[in-house]
């Protein structure tokens, strides 16, 4: 017998591509990061063909394996935004020229039941991508990021989303002592440049894959 939880978070998911469909995303349902990865690997990318690509900030990214899969080899031109090697100099401009490669695959802060994506960002690369210039957006999403509304989504990214990824990335604002967003000024800060997605355009420029995991912040 199927538990309560699983058939909670089928019909969860579900529910929520069919809203983001209504809104002109094209969206999928994974029930892992391994059915997610075949999902883009197989069925998305050919589709698109796209002979370059490039990531944006995304725990979610590293989890399914397709950062490694697509940086180890396939028929496109990876452009590698998390390369250590690079220049601070270097690191901001490999993140200005991602932004005109044919693909851009990224994560979200939030997903609400309406069918729109929240997401606030320190650099603004990550919004930016999503928002324009690459010609195909892939958004991986784990099914913690799901809210009930705008309102959720911008509280959760505020006070849960923001604190815990300044912890993650060893940041110096107030956040990371209280937990709690404080409006600070802090050159350490990471949330500088809102974007809410309400809906796609053009009509399924952005793919939403839906994981039925928890994961990333």
């Amino acid at each position: 017998m199927e538990s309560p939880v699983t058939s909670y978070w089928k019909i969860k998911m579900e529910d929520v591509k069919d809203a983001l469909e209504a809104n002109n995303f094209e969206a999928f349902v994974a029930q892992d990061v391994a059915e997610a990865r075949k999902i883009v690997l197989d069925e998305i990318i050919p589709k698109t063909g796209a002979k370059t690509v490039s990531w944006g900030g995304s725990m979610t990214f590293i989890a399914t394996g397709l950062y490694e899969a697509l940086k180890a080899g396939t028929d496109m031109e990876a452009l590698d935004t998390f390369d250590k090697g690079l220049s601070p100099e270097e690191s901001l401009e490999r993140r200005r020229q991602a932004l005109m490669v044919d693909l851009f695959l990224t994560g979200t802060n939030a997903v609400t039941e309406t069918g729109m994506l929240v997401n606030l960002d320190m650099y603004g690369n990550r919004v930016a991508g999503i928002t324009f210039g690459p010609k195909t957006v892939i958004i991986l999403v784990g099914r913690n990021k799901i809210v009930a509304d705008l309102n959720d989504g911008l509280f959760r990214v505020k006070q849960y989303a923001g604190p815990a990824n300044a912890m993650r990335l060893g940041k110096k604002t107030p956040c990371v002592k209280t937990a709690n967003c404080e409006e600070c000024n802090s050159p350490d800060r990471i949330c500088n440049s809102w974007t809410i997605t309400e809906k796609a355009f053009p009509k399924g420029r952005i793919k939403v894959v839906l994981i039925n995991e928890d994961l990333g912040l």
